[in-house]
């Protein structure tokens, strides 16, 4: 789970109170960049050492940071109650990254009971401030709706503004909306685009119906060993889709193609492989 953000993208003094003055003389924004690239290395003390005074000052990403920390267990013992307190002020704040990680706690029951609507509205809260798991998760609720209202062109339009910021298992998901035509007519070819694109950026149930793809020969150009060597990777990476079709697919391949498809499965997808 991303409990942290860059600052990269927008300043986090943006929900600082007005009224809050600013901790010694270095910005806020610039003392959170310091913290994170602490806790990137580990040293979860130094950067609480920066969070917790600015939590207390009222910054909302600080919180959210602190939040995160009591939840996971980074430089402090684990407290759900804790975790809940900071990433609810947080996300009382504005904080698009605090109302995320809320909403998580919301979706799982953890430090609180499980409340389902109220994770969908902290989801979409963030997601309009452009959150990009935030709108994949929302995309992925709308689309199965078990626990809101099945809506699936809302999925697909929160899918494609989170696939637009890079994240592969949303284009996983658009693959499976054009696949399956919800709400848009069925473009195998189309599914196969978003499927590549997601199974090159790492996504086990992407490289799983790419495999499956060029197995069968449906949106792309039949290639079984190159389907093959998708479903292995996908298969080693955890995706249980890949299990429905790698019997088939390996006992359609010669050994010397079998050894080929492993081969390529072994390969580092920016170093030669499919």
């Amino acid at each position: 789970m991303r409990w942290f953000e860059s600052l990269a993208r927008r300043s986090a003094e943006m929900h600082r109170p007005a009224d809050v003055p600013r901790p010694a003389d270095v910005p806020v924004a610039e003392r959170l960049a310091e913290a994170l690239e602490a806790a990137s290395r580990g040293d979860y003390a130094a950067a609480l050492g920066i969070w917790e005074p600015l939590a207390h000052a009222g910054v909302a990403r600080a919180q959210n940071n602190i939040g995160a920390c009591f939840a996971e267990g980074f430089g402090v013992e684990p407290n759900r109650d804790l975790a809940f307190r900071w990433l609810a002020l947080s996300a009382e704040a504005g904080d698009a990254v605090g109302q995320r990680n809320l909403a998580s706690l919301y979706f799982r029951g953890e430090g609180v009971a499980p409340d389902y609507g109220r994770a969908a509205e902290l989801y979409r809260a963030a997601a309009e401030q452009g959150d990009g798991p935030a709108q994949d998760m929302l995309s992925w609720m709308l689309l199965e709706g078990e626990v809101v209202e099945p809506d699936p062109a809302a999925a697909r339009r929160w899918a494609a503004a989170a696939a637009e910021q890079g994240i592969a298992s949303a284009m996983t998901r658009l693959g499976m909306i054009h696949h399956n035509a919800l709400g848009v007519p069925r473009d195998p070819a189309e599914a196969v685009r978003w499927w590549r694109s997601a199974a090159l950026r790492g996504d086990a149930d992407g490289q799983a119906m790419l495999g499956a793809a060029c197995h069968l020969g449906a949106g792309a150009a039949a290639d079984g060993v190159e389907g093959y060597a998708w479903l292995l990777r996908a298969s080693a990476a955890g995706s249980a889709l890949a299990e429905r079709y790698l019997p088939a697919a390996r006992a359609a391949l010669s050994p010397d193609e079998t050894a080929e498809a492993e081969r390529r499965a072994a390969a580092s997808l920016t170093g030669g492989g499919s």
